[in-house]
């Protein structure tokens, strides 16, 4: 577990032990020169612990993150009793406001940590964040969806080379792990190297609070206070843990409109239809398959494509964890939190059975 930090004042306010307060950090200014401020939620147990940050809308349209932490804030399913959890529900204030993954300057925020006070708005703006959360942090969820016209069933990723982090990402919960450090300037990048260890949970699509995503959103949340000691109560356990080192969007061969045979969560196997391309008419042109069998991690929710388009995002774990993962999820009731999920997700697109699978 990572050296507590040094206590002190929480972004200008006191905040004693066993009480939280709503507070908000100075993170850029606007057009008009007034601030643009971050609201921010500490709540703090009575007993010493570790300090945890949960962040969402790091990219301004992902806002599932954001319904989770204002339920945490609103509903307080547990109980903080050690330690410090600083929930940010909106970290890209400005993009949040246009609806936009990016900031004003076309940038992206999650490429531009740790930032420069002498760099662009998005430098700048990341290395206020940075210095003020995550600096102050121990350890960091971080709340991604998929981007525009995508969905994606939830999974989390995280170094897993890294034991503290793989430590941290297993506790989650989640059925599936993809392994690997993040791209250049990613948030949880930038704090896994100063020794904050970060994981990201993927799930669910932008503009949208999901009910299902929410769920997992808190009860992963719950069961990594659980871990480090600041909630009471031992961690749910998944069905199935899948950890993933490689994975592969299939494309479109040509334009076209599709019909969809399979959803977010399910298994691919090799071979199977995974979309049928047709003219606007309705007539076929070709049949798109899975390469090689797989686990759907994320899927295009837009059924009009061209040419190299992404259609299906393929996790590629071994022959033994696909074999594993369907045994458990097909021992799992339609009210279980997974098919729940996968069956709120899938009604993003309309998904129909091939020929085959009528006959």
């Amino acid at each position: 577990m990572a050296t507590v930090k040094k206590d002190g004042p929480w972004f200008g306010s006191g905040v004693e032990p066993g009480t939280s307060a709503s507070l908000s950090i100075v993170v850029s200014e606007g057009y008009s020169g007034a601030n643009v401020v971050t609201p921010v939620y500490v709540w703090r147990g009575l007993k010493d612990g570790p300090t945890v940050a949960i962040t969402a809308a790091v990219h301004g349209d992902e806002i599932n993150g954001t319904g989770a932490i204002r339920n945490i804030i609103r509903q307080k399913p547990f109980e903080v009793v050690a330690g410090t959890l600083i929930l940010v529900p909106v970290v890209n204030l400005l993009g949040f406001e246009r609806h936009s993954r990016y900031l004003p300057d076309r940038r992206d925020l999650n490429r531009s940590f740790p930032g420069s006070s002498s760099g662009s708005l998005a430098s700048r703006m990341a290395k206020s964040f940075f210095d003020q959360v995550i600096r102050r942090s121990d350890y960091c969820i971080d709340l991604h969806t998929a981007a525009i016209r995508r969905t994606n069933f939830p999974n989390v990723r995280a170094d897993l080379k890294d034991e503290r982090v793989a430590e941290f990402a297993r506790a989650f919960g989640a059925d599936l792990l993809v392994d690997g450090k993040g791209p250049k300037g990613a948030l949880r990048m930038r704090a896994c190297k100063i020794g904050c260890p970060t994981i990201l949970l993927e799930a669910g699509e932008p503009w949208k609070v999901e009910p299902g995503v929410v769920e997992y959103a808190e009860r992963g949340i719950r069961n990594c206070l659980r871990h480090l000691g600041m909630v009471e109560g031992k961690p749910v356990e998944p069905a199935s843990r899948i950890e993933i080192k490689t994975t592969k969007w299939v494309r479109a061969m040509q334009g076209g409109f599709l019909e969809f045979h399979i959803s977010p969560g399910d298994v691919g196997h090799k071979d199977q239809p995974l979309a049928t391309n047709t003219d606007l008419i309705g007539d076929e042109q070709n049949i798109i398959f899975a390469p090689k069998s797989g686990i759907v991690l994320g899927m295009t929710t837009l059924p009009s494509v061209a040419p190299g388009d992404p259609i299906c995002h393929l996790a590629y774990p071994t022959k033994a964890a696909i074999k594993s993962y369907e045994r458990a999820v097909g021992k799992l009731g339609k009210s279980s939190l997974h098919e729940r999920v996968r069956d709120d997700l899938s009604r993003s697109m309309k998904v129909v059975e091939t020929d085959a699978e009528q006959e």
